[in-house]
């Protein structure tokens, strides 16, 4: 569930207007192109400097995440949705990938409001996708492919069919009544009608209170009616929550990823958020959501978690959806220099900038480098709630260049990486055509402004056979993509050139190489607006890295100063490369980089 568009915990109210704008932008400024292939990538030391490392850190460190929609990942059993069997049998396909550990989208009892995000038992799996065998195995197989699991934990709110829901809503004596928030009307208009307790919106349109005509009050939902939030303040709630958390722990998790973790606790007094003095994509009039978001509480609740979570051996991982507004917001969410809450909170300030600008990305990589006590980024730039980052930033002309770019900031940087299915291989936006055909509820209220995140959320294209090699279904539960005859995995496995073996070298490079895995990372040229520049410093003798990309439809010619980063040495090898014209790159000097170019280069 709360995952919504472009920034989910300030989804839906201030952003839902900027991603009505980025869908306009990308639908009909810009019509999808046809997949292009690249020029061929050249790894000539990738895989030969493979080098064994030592233990650097825990896990999570280095981590590559892969984000599974299980709705839409392989389904199993032929009934048009993805499940858990359909993961386990993909694994081989998820180890030659590269990645450390999967994030599975909610797979818990639901009635699916917001497919899975409206939970209504945390301590089992949704027949839809299997059984709770089945998730035992698949953390089992798993492990034999080097990959942990990551459930996604929705502590914000539940089902309106949850049991702890259902006692609480049948009295205002129930032992649960305080569970929930529950407050009076503020009053009543002239007809009868019930004035909620203040101007609170839900993030997926209109009020964020909910009436109930047999006790007489409203129940507060930050997003769907049929979400409604958990008090934690009572710390009744903190305590089943945290059984909760334990119960997925003993079944052998990894972690958690932490689903509106920013919205755990509202303000007491109930104050009106201020007005923007906009309309929202919903149709409301945009708040502040000040008193609804991001409150000093929830960082207690973090620290109480992070000691519980630690209590595990293993080095099991907490990762929040923390769509924050600065880097220092962002600090907070680690603990800062105590390093005591979460060990990945989201770094969103990267990933979402959706425009082609090297200045800010420099500032915005540079930050999270040096302003976060020593902490380690996540960095991210898709997941199931956004556009798919090949349509954000693409300019419908160099689009699969444009991706090698991304690709390269996501994998080289000094940070742990989350990728999302499909972004691998270039699977592209498709919103829903009428609606009719959405499925999202935030789709089917906000259209045709905003058409929901069905786009995104599409199943994954194996092959260019039937339904993608996703289902044997007549129908699968969003529409197989017309893409998928060009855009698949079977296709671009071995095709050189392919944004998926793109994906594949790098993160090859990056398993193996001691300077890309924790060597510090340094700006260099930092005055020119069009090339990104940065060094990964020496580490353990092993020689510094130079990565250069082209952030431009036009050719830069641009000398490399290594040396500003205290690197001695100006002859280079060339490690990876989409530009056949640098594969025998040998100095810093005078590179010209091909437009959207990607380059990465040893010191010698």
């Amino acid at each position: 569930m709360t995952d919504n568009m472009c920034m989910r915990t300030h989804s839906l109210k201030g952003l839902a207007a900027v991603l009505a704008a980025v869908f306009t932008l990308i639908f009909f400024s810009n019509p999808l192109p046809a997949f292009a292939l690249g020029p061929q990538s050249t790894a000539p030391s990738a895989q030969a400097d493979a080098t064994p490392h030592p233990s650097d850190g825990p896990w999570w460190k280095h981590a590559v995440v892969y984000e599974i929609y299980p709705r839409s990942f392989q389904d199993s059993n032929g009934d048009g949705t993805g499940d858990l069997n359909g993961i386990t049998d993909r694994l081989g396909y998820l180890e030659s990938l590269g990645v450390d550990a999967i994030w599975i989208a909610p797979c818990y009892p639901s009635p699916q409001a917001d497919f899975g995000y409206d939970i209504s038992n945390y301590e089992a799996i949704d027949p839809q996708y299997g059984t709770m065998a089945d998730f035992e195995n698949l953390v089992a197989q798993a492990k034999k492919h080097n990959i942990r699991i990551i459930m996604d934990m929705v502590m914000n709110h539940t089902s309106d069919q949850h049991p702890w829901f259902k006692e609480s809503e049948s009295s205002r004596t129930n032992p649960k009544r305080d569970w929930y928030i529950w407050r009076d009307p503020k009053g009543y208009t002239a007809d009868g009608k019930p004035i909620p307790p203040n101007n609170w919106i839900s993030a997926f349109g209109g009020s964020a209170w909910q009436w109930d005509p047999k006790t007489k009050q409203f129940y507060y939902h930050e997003f769907l009616v049929q979400q409604p939030d958990l008090n934690w303040r009572n710390p009744d709630v903190e305590k089943a929550m945290f059984d909760v958390v334990r119960f997925w722990l003993d079944k052998g998790v990894a972690g958690f990823r932490l689903d509106a973790i920013t919205n755990l606790f509202e303000d007491p007094k109930l104050r009106n958020e201020p007005y923007t003095g906009k309309i929202d994509a919903m149709g409301d009039r945009e708040v502040k959501d000040i008193y609804t978001n991001n409150l000093p509480e929830v960082h207690v609740v973090m620290r109480k978690l992070r000691a519980l979570v630690d209590s595990y051996p293993g080095d099991r991982v907490l990762i929040g959806e923390t769509y924050l507004p600065s880097v220092q917001d962002l600090d907070n969410w680690y603990g800062g220099a105590a390093h005591n809450q979460l060990q990945l909170p989201m770094d969103m300030q990267v990933g979402f900038i959706n425009k082609m600008d090297a200045s800010l990305f420099r500032t915005r990589i540079n930050q999270a480098e040096t302003e976060i006590n020593g902490n380690r980024p996540l960095f991210v730039f898709d997941n199931h709630d956004n556009p798919r980052s090949w349509d954000r930033y693409g300019d419908g002309v160099h689009n699969a260049s444009i991706a090698r770019v991304i690709a390269s900031v996501l994998l080289t940087s000094n940070s742990a990486a989350m990728m999302y299915d499909g972004q691998e291989i270039g699977m592209v936006t498709t919103p829903p055509r009428t609606k009719a055909e959405v499925r999202d509820p935030a789709g089917i209220r906000g259209w045709p402004k905003y058409k929901g995140r069905d786009g995104e959320r599409t199943p994954m294209q194996w092959s260019d056979t039937t339904d993608a090699g996703f289902s044997t279904a007549a129908k699968t539960w969003l529409p197989i993509p017309p893409s998928y005859r060009t855009v698949n995995v079977q296709s671009e496995e071995n095709r050189p050139g392919s944004l998926l073996r793109w994906y594949k070298d790098l993160i090859t490079l990056r398993a193996n190489d001691p300077t890309m895995r924790d060597g510090d990372q340094v700006m260099i040229n930092t005055s020119n607006p069009s090339v990104l520049a940065y060094v990964r410093k020496s580490v353990d003798g092993h020689p510094a890295i130079v990565v250069a990309l082209n952030f431009t439809a036009s050719p830069q010619t641009i000398s490399l100063d290594a040396a500003s980063a205290g690197v001695t040495g100006t002859n280079v090898s060339t490690v990876l490369t989409d530009a056949p014209s640098l594969e025998r790159t040998g100095s810093l000097s005078n590179i010209t980089l091909p437009p959207f170019a990607s380059w990465i280069g040893r010191v010698q």
